[in-house]
């Protein structure tokens, strides 16, 4: 069984698309926008997700499908309806029962670079495991949820496993699953950023290549694709634009100069009875505009939009107007996107930012940033009552 990146397919038209729109390339889970993956879901509906609790001859669980349930949901469920605005529903559906591998946890390998001898093994009993008990033709994405103790599980090894050939059951073609290795809590936003892989996104943190290092030089807090852990985890506007969660008309593409009021990314109008600041979900998001595009050239684009404190960032250390660099040919994992740094002599968030140097990466009221090496000014001016940033971008 071989499993890679699903880098082609067909492509459908996206209307949403503009002049500042970067054109999909074949670069693994590229940024471009111009035409969606047809062989990924995109999340502007109701999709329903499969989850499978497996356990192993040489472990007994400790721990519940209801446990393990909840150690999930609703939290990714939540986090995605914010995000989208209340566009994208995630409706898991959990087994409520172990189903028993047939080998032992340690026959499979089980670690993060796997190998595509245990890992087929392991899909394909785990398939075969599920199928009796599972009609794969009622879901849109698949959960293989291993037993956290059992002595084989290898936490660092969730990911999503993309099929050059899918796998196939009750009549459906399996594109991809989900393989959740996570310890019991699990590590903080880990299958929100799972599942945007399931939908196209990139992983955006730096691995090094000796293992050691940091890894959050690119994104640092900014967006779950970079870090699970970050203070500012809501997906980019880029990414919300990209999965349709922007409408064209929300999306500015400036050439010369032009005065904007970019209206911050995670703003909703509040529900009736709920405080400024909480989680609720966000419907009936106003047609403001949430994101400012510059295209650089054929393959990349600087992005501008306002960051607050609020639903998804409700805990992010700094406000203000983030910039950013994107390209199209740049594969998942390469730093396809990149924060560009307003504030590089100084650092924020000690104790709590997964790379502090870039947590006051925002440009904040009064200041103006120019984008190195691009000839791009960014001034904030001010903001309004409502809360919106008011910005003068200056190009040429």
């Amino acid at each position: 069984m071989a499993a890679t990146s699903l880098v082609a397919g067909p492509a459908i038209a996206a209307p949403y698309a503009g002049p500042c729109a970067l054109e999909r390339t074949a670069a693994h889970h590229s940024e471009g926008l111009d035409t969606w993956n047809n062989a990924y879901p995109r999340p502007v509906r109701t999709l329903n997700a499969v989850m499978v609790f497996l356990s192993f001859p040489d472990s007994r669980p400790t721990t519940t499908p209801e446990e393990l349930t909840a150690d999930y949901f609703p939290a990714t469920s939540d986090f995605y309806k914010r995000a989208s605005y209340g566009k994208f529903h995630l409706v898991p559906h959990p087994q409520r029962r172990w189903l028993r591998m047939p080998h032992a946890s340690t026959s499979y390998a089980i670690e993060r670079d796997w190998d595509a001898a245990h890992r087929g093994a392991y899909l394909r009993d785990a398939l075969a495991t599920a199928d009796p008990h599972t009609d794969f033709s009622k879901f849109d994405i698949v959960y293989f949820v291993a037993d956290p103790d059992a002595p084989g599980v290898d936490s660092d090894a969730t990911k999503v496993v993309n099929f050059d050939h899918p796998m196939r059951a009750d009549g459906t073609d399996i594109k991809r699953v989900v393989t959740v290795f996570e310890q019991h809590p699990p590590d903080r936003n880990v299958l929100a950023h799972e599942t945007g892989h399931v939908f196209d996104l990139p992983d955006l943190y730096h691995r090094p290549t000796d293992g050691k290092g940091d890894w959050d030089t690119y994104v640092g807090d900014w967006d779950v694709m970079g870090s699970q852990f970050g203070l500012a985890p809501d997906f980019f506007g880029w990414h919300k634009w990209k999965l349709g969660w922007l409408d064209r008309r929300q999306v500015v593409c400036v050439t010369g100069s032009r005065r904007l009021t970019l209206e911050p990314l995670t703003s909703a109008p509040a529900r009736a009875g709920a405080a400024p600041g909480t989680n609720g979900p966000p419907f009936g998001v106003g047609d403001g505009t949430k994101l400012a595009v510059v295209r650089t050239g054929e393959d990349s684009a600087i992005a501008l939009e306002a960051r607050g404190a609020d639903g998804n960032d409700a805990a992010t250390c700094s406000e203000g107007v983030l910039v950013y660099r994107v390209r199209n040919e740049t594969p998942s994992g390469s730093g396809p996107v990149q924060v560009l740094d307003a504030h590089p002599d100084t650092d924020a968030c000690y104790g709590d930012s997964v790379y502090p140097a870039l947590a006051d990466a925002p440009v904040r009221v009064g200041e103006s940033f120019t984008v190195p090496g691009e000839n791009v000014r960014v001034k904030v001016e001010g903001r309004t009552r409502s809360g919106a940033w008011t910005v003068k971008v200056e190009t040429g």
